[in-house]
């Protein structure tokens, strides 16, 4: 399902445009850091689609918020990147309803918490389609569309316990990690894609990929963790505090600007110093 709201495009106010005339597409963006990286993108000019899955009553009240502050430059679009086909309509989607994409977030992600005694086929299957699968097909369309426009950026958001483990998310840990490969094969795979189709990056824009890895951060993922628990999450990062959405959205909007077009195959830790 699709909720439009386009209008035509609207001035930016000033200093904020260095993303002006360019279309992001995130899933799972209507809450949490999907929906910081929304706001983000949208204040620095962008015009954004956010990818949603269920989730019907906060998608409305959140197109309603952003197009509020930004008219005519906001969709939101219904989808299961669990599905690979799912993730090809919604794509188009997003091409066909604002005519071209040049950012794509994959920030979608799911946690099914289990020891690996108790872990199910289904658990590990379904964590593994929506983090990293997911992840892929979204970005094996968007890399189609961009190749042949000659430009784009993907963003990949991962999380730090990609990188140390944690006990009761081995699924979790194993499609965050996954996504570090992911993010440095496709780099390398889209520079060679340009060359291919005679668009090599040269001085221009290019087209980059990198990822994210937050750490824990203030969000509705870690609102039923016990206080003794958080406390002692707290403990370990070395700032002493979670982080805030807006500090990772800041960082993806950096890395989808025209000016970051050197950085490529790169993974950007946003975690307090949690991994120092």
């Amino acid at each position: 399902m699709t909720i439009p709201t386009l209008q035509p495009q609207q001035q930016d106010q000033p200093g904020l445009g260095t993303l002006r005339g360019r279309v992001a597409l995130v899933t799972g963006g209507t809450r949490g850091i999907g929906a910081a990286i929304c706001h983000q993108l949208a204040e620095c000019g962008a015009d954004v689609a956010a990818g949603y899955w269920r989730g019907h009553d906060v998608a409305e009240k959140f197109v309603a918020s952003m197009s509020e502050q930004y008219p005519g430059r906001i969709s939101v679009h219904e989808g299961n990147i669990g599905d690979a086909d799912d993730c090809r309509r919604v794509l188009g989607e997003v091409i066909d309803a604002h005519g071209r994409l040049d950012i794509l977030v994959n920030n979608a992600g799911i946690t099914i918490d289990r020891t690996v005694a108790k872990m199910t086929d289904d658990d590990w299957h379904k964590v593994i389609a929506v983090n990293l699968s997911g992840a892929f097909f979204m970005a094996q369309a968007a890399l189609e569309h961009m190749t042949g426009r000659g430009t784009g950026r993907i963003i990949n958001v991962s999380s730090v316990i990609g990188e140390t483990g944690n006990i009761g998310q081995v699924n979790y840990a194993a499609s965050k990690s996954g996504l570090f490969g992911l993010t440095k094969s496709l780099a390398r795979e889209a520079v060679f894609q340009l060359s291919r189709a005679q668009r090599p990056a040269g001085d221009g824009i290019g087209l980059t990929v990198n990822a994210v890895t937050p750490g824990y951060i203030a969000t509705e993922m870690l609102a039923t963790i016990p206080d003794k628990v958080m406390d002692r999450l707290r403990s370990q990062i070395p700032v002493g505090r979670l982080g805030k959405p807006e500090e990772i959205a800041r960082v993806v909007c950096f890395l989808a600007a025209d000016e970051s077009a050197y950085i490529t195959g790169q993974i950007w830790a946003v975690n307090g110093g949690l991994d120092m």
